[in-house]
């Protein structure tokens, strides 16, 4: 939207749309309860259906997989994330478009930063599951690609170019690690308020690598001039 307000979920759909819509979100929510109590691999579509009051067939004609029913919301994050990107603020920088929303996303303690309660519930639900590590990485190439090809579309970039492809694949990788950094925190037993102060400061450690260059981080000692004493045995 030109002003830069996302439409609400639902608004300017007919009673039918919604009505879909209201039953995709409830069995939706219901397998992610089933999911995150028994663990993925023990829930099959028709424990799904079971619970939900409604046939196999119904769960099938909402989620192509079992694994969609997890990652339900996944494609409505990456399409919030394009709207930010096309109404970011005058002379704000892809980085700090997303520097600004990790910040909001920690304050608000928002699910895709891990930073909340029950996050350890959800990492570990996926970390125990091959088929949803494998899904978790195809989605992340998924939206790793959408920014790039946004990118190369904003800077009129030259097909061959990668700087578009190299930029995103670094926001993406400086985020995830803060965001498994959160979620092994909190898988450790950490509060939130004993986590904030250093989730707060890696964050801001993480973005600031990315916004001014990695430059001399990490360079080798000077060598020792000519002649120099050394010590040691």
């Amino acid at each position: 939207m030109a002003d830069g307000t996302a439409p609400r979920p639902g608004e300017g759909l007919g009673l039918r749309e919604r009505k879909k819509r209201e039953t995709r979100r409830r069995i939706s929510d219901i397998a992610t309860g089933l999911f995150l109590t028994r663990g993925f691999d023990n829930v099959t579509i028709a424990d799904v259906a079971r619970t939900a009051d409604v046939s196999v067939n119904t769960v099938f004609n909402y989620f192509r997989t079992k694994e969609d029913l997890f990652f339900d919301r996944q494609g409505e994050h990456i399409e919030q994330a394009a709207r930010q990107f096309r109404d970011r603020r005058p002379g704000e920088s892809v980085v700090a478009l997303f520097r600004r929303r990790f910040f909001e996303g920690l304050d608000a303690r928002a699910y895709h930063t891990a930073f909340h309660e029950g996050s350890e519930t959800w990492t570990r639900t996926v970390h125990d599951s091959p088929a949803l590590m494998a899904r978790q990485r195809e989605i992340g190439r998924q939206a790793q690609e959408h920014l790039a090809a946004l990118l190369a579309e904003e800077t009129g970039a030259h097909p061959d170019d990668i700087a578009p492809h190299a930029a995103a694949a670094m926001i993406f990788a400086a985020q995830g690690a803060l965001i498994d950094r959160i979620a092994a925190r909190k898988r450790a037993g950490e509060t939130l308020e004993e986590m904030r102060e250093g989730v707060y400061a890696d964050a801001a450690h993480v973005f600031d690598l990315l916004e001014h260059g990695l430059g001399d981080y990490a360079a080798a000692p000077p060598a020792h001039p000519p002649g120099g004493r050394t010590t040691g045995k």
